[in-house]
């Protein structure tokens, strides 16, 4: 079989992603199976410069905390802070700790120093932002610093009179921010403070001060920066998900657990788009999170199904929405050995290359209709290729053995 599809892949370089479509993506979304290894993460690295150097990719988006991945934009935007403080602060999820986080950082401040340096245009510098909500498996922060943002953001730039309230009733509606974070609340939806009378008034709240943002936008625009506008809509969208998000950590039906991952994710694509309307951005999370099709886990209560961030993004932007999934041969080291052969993962494990693209749709029409057996992981921070959704991708990568760093 392995001499049946050697056609369908190429080496891992930037032209090799970009011949999968037609036209370039406005948002190529790079996934990964399994989250933490430093080999996964060099090679988005690699592929990232080659897409700043060769195709005009400016950005570059991960699945970590929006709001804290703005002290990492300042730090390679402007050298604001330094590289330690913002790998230490500026990653959610533990990201900060990766040697190829720090890497990606490093590299793309010295960029941005350069072009500096040469007179070059904002426009040419490059652009970090994290895409998820500033969640946690344990739970989700308050909606303070969110909040708060938006409302001094619109205090400075409009008439009091316009603002639902003062700096100060928010404070006092949001309390003790360890009411909004107590992780006992993730099992116990009685112990979630979501649907308390406070929450129920910033729900109201925060949705006047965003549609105060919105009502504003013409004089914003005159008055304020691109990039302040900006970032005041990512505060408006943090702070209606996050406290939509509490109201659902209280809910006690079976439907709670599908309604937050999706939720989630809903942030994830609204994030998603805002990037998308400032120019071409690399993606880079979990594939789960970027595939076309229906998401799944199995949890506690049971199998849960939600649409992930990508299918809503596709479902917006169609042919300008790329998604590479990344496939993987073996993890040794976390117990993940050699792919069974009637497996996606199988068949790729044959050819003799270290790593690959692989033109998905070409690989489906290869391996023809026979039945392709789903691969099954021993270990649960690895998702195996699901075989349904092959031909589904754009492409994928194929890393064939990943090595502890």
């Amino acid at each position: 079989m392995a001499t049946d599809i050697k056609d369908t892949v190429r080496a891992v370089e930037a032209a090799a992603v970009m011949g999968l479509f037609p036209a370039r993506p406005r948002l190529l979304a790079l996934g990964e199976p399994t989250h933490g290894e430093d080999a996964l993460l060099d090679l988005r690295n690699e592929l990232f410069r080659q897409l700043v150097e060769q195709e005009g990719y400016r950005t570059i988006a991960i699945e970590s905390d929006c709001m804290t991945g703005l002290l990492v934009d300042d730090y390679v935007t402007s050298g604001t802070g330094s590289l330690d403080a913002v790998m230490e602060h500026g990653f959610s999820h533990g990201w900060g700790a990766s040697a190829a986080n720090r890497e990606l950082v490093r590299w793309m401040r010295a960029h941005n120093a350069r072009a500096d340096r040469d007179g070059r245009p904002a426009s040419e510098r490059l652009r970090f932002a994290g895409f998820d909500g500033p969640l946690e498996i344990t739970g989700a922060a308050s909606p303070r610093q969110a909040l708060t943002a938006l409302h001094g953001y619109l205090s400075r730039q409009v008439d009091a009179d316009l603002l639902p309230c003062t700096a100060e009733t928010v404070d006092l509606l949001l309390g003790a921010d360890d009411r909004w974070t107590d992780p006992a609340a993730m099992t116990d939806p009685t112990q979630s403070v979501g649907r308390s009378a406070e929450a129920g008034q910033l729900r109201l709240l925060a949705d006047d001060l965003v549609a105060l943002l919105d009502a504003q936008t013409p004089h914003l625009l005159a008055a304020t920066s691109p990039d302040d506008l900006d970032r005041a809509r990512l505060y408006g969208r943090t702070a209606t998900g996050l406290l939509r998000y509490h109201h659902w950590i209280a809910d006690t039906s079976p439907a709670r657990m599908t309604r937050l991952c999706a939720l989630r994710d809903l942030m994830m694509s609204q994030n998603l788009l805002a990037l998308a309307a400032r120019g071409p951005a690399l993606v880079h999370a979990q594939n789960a999170h970027l595939q076309r099709e229906k998401s799944s886990m199995q949890m506690w209560q049971g199998r849960v199904e939600w649409w992930s961030a990508g299918a809503l993004v596709n479902a917006r932007l169609g042919g300008e929405y790329g998604f590479v999934a990344t496939a993987l041969g073996t993890i040794r080291h976390q117990g993940v050995d050699t792919p069974p052969p009637d497996t996606v993962e199988g068949h790729l494990y044959a050819l003799p290359e270290d790593r690959f693209v692989v033109d998905a749709p070409r690989l489906a029409a290869a391996l023809g209709d026979g039945q392709l057996a789903p691969r099954v992981s021993g270990w649960f921070g690895y998702a195996p290729f699901d075989p349904a959704h092959l031909a589904g991708s754009d492409g994928m990568v194929f890393v064939k053995d990943v090595l502890p760093g």
